[in-house]
């Protein structure tokens, strides 16, 4: 077990400016600041009794958010664990918080102050290498390891480029999906086994290609295309002569090129308008290698009988003409139907919520 230092942040400053007042919601929506100085806001989840746990990135710490009084504030922002490798990954099973690090699966103590090391036998790059981590209906905990490039085709290991299902209590892990770029957002429709998740499209194909997806596994062993086919359609210059598009399945949803969508969520609440319910809302961290800016957005996704029949953009104003002050990472849907969203550039989780007009 590894004994760490647990440090209490109160109202650290964050590193941008928190423009609110930028954003735009439909009629009836707000959004305010659930917790700032969470430096490197990344993935959400929720511990039995309420806290909100947050990972980070480069930053290397994972916070726990507590809002006592239930007033939509966090009152305090606590650092668990700092000097990590990448634990952009949380999720919580049996009052038990588990951390993906790059090649590591880590399950804390129930009162967060030591750890067991689940495996260190993931692989240990870089590129692509951070994790967003869920438990599914079975109970298995579910771990994407990206592909360790813009475009290749790994060698002699099957976990590259996939959706892993992991046995939470041995680490022991099976490849569930392949041909999975690079995806840091997933859930399961509600009342059923479908797993959907996004996976973020190559680099240097363009300003408009190939397209962000949003995919769905209804089954284990599926392709998903990389590196061969790309939104379904497009075959990769360097290795689509080696495999057809059709082979493989196609996405639910096509999003914009270099969007980069990460966290994604059903809405299961019942805050917002019957209209929302089932609905997927996407976290779209925005472009860094586009010519003019995209994404920096939060998308919903209609949902019709189980299939995924259009998209329009949710919330936006973290992009100002070509300047951004901030960056959605991930969604989390709360008891009470308000929808948290984390934001690593303004180092801050906000909360959305639906009053009537």
């Amino acid at each position: 077990m590894k004994t760490l230092l647990l440090v209490l942040l109160l109202c650290a400053p964050a590193s941008a400016k928190i423009n609110l007042d930028k954003i735009s919601l439909p009629e009836g929506f707000s959004i305010s600041i659930f917790a700032k100085g969470v430096n490197g806001a990344r993935s959400l989840a929720r511990g039995d009794d309420g806290t909100i746990f947050v990972g980070s990135r480069r930053v290397g710490k994972v916070y726990a958010l507590t809002d006592a009084d239930g007033d939509g504030r966090a009152e305090t922002v606590k650092v668990i664990a700092k000097g990590m490798h990448y634990p952009n990954g949380v999720a919580v099973r049996n009052n038990r918080l588990y951390v993906a690090e790059i090649n590591r699966v880590l399950r804390f103590a129930s009162d967060l102050s030591d750890y067991e090391i689940i495996t260190d036998t993931l692989p240990p790059d870089r590129h692509h290498g951070w994790k967003f981590i869920r438990f599914g209906p079975d109970g298995m905990l579910y771990v994407p390891v990206g592909a360790p490039c813009n475009i290749c085709l790994p060698a002699n290991d099957p976990r590259y480029a996939s959706i892993l299902q992991m046995d939470p209590d041995t680490g022991k892990t099976t490849v569930y999906a392949s041909g999975v770029r690079n995806t840091v957002g997933f859930d399961w429709r509600p009342g059923t086994s479908e797993l959907w998740f996004t996976d973020n499209g190559r680099d240097w194909l363009g300003d408009d290609a190939p397209p962000d997806e949003l995919n769905k596994a209804s089954q284990s062993g599926l392709h998903f295309g990389f590196p061969f086919c790309h939104g379904g359609t497009i075959a990769d210059p360097d290795f689509g002569h080696r495999r057809p598009c059709v082979e493989f399945k196609k996405p639910e949803r096509n999003f914009g090129a270099h969007t980069a969508s990460l966290g994604m969520r059903f809405y299961t609440g019942k805050m917002f308008p019957a209209g929302y319910s089932g609905d997927v809302f996407v976290a779209q961290h925005g472009s860094w290698n586009r010519s003019a800016k995209t994404g920096y957005r939060i998308v919903r996704v209609m949902m019709r009988g189980g299939k995924a029949v259009n998209h329009e953009v949710f919330a936006q104003g973290w992009l100002q003409g070509q300047r951004d002050w901030g960056r959605p990472v991930d969604v989390l849907v709360l008891p009470d139907g308000s929808m948290l969203v984390s934001d690593d550039k303004a180092d801050a989780v906000y909360r959305i919520v639906y009053e009537k007009p």
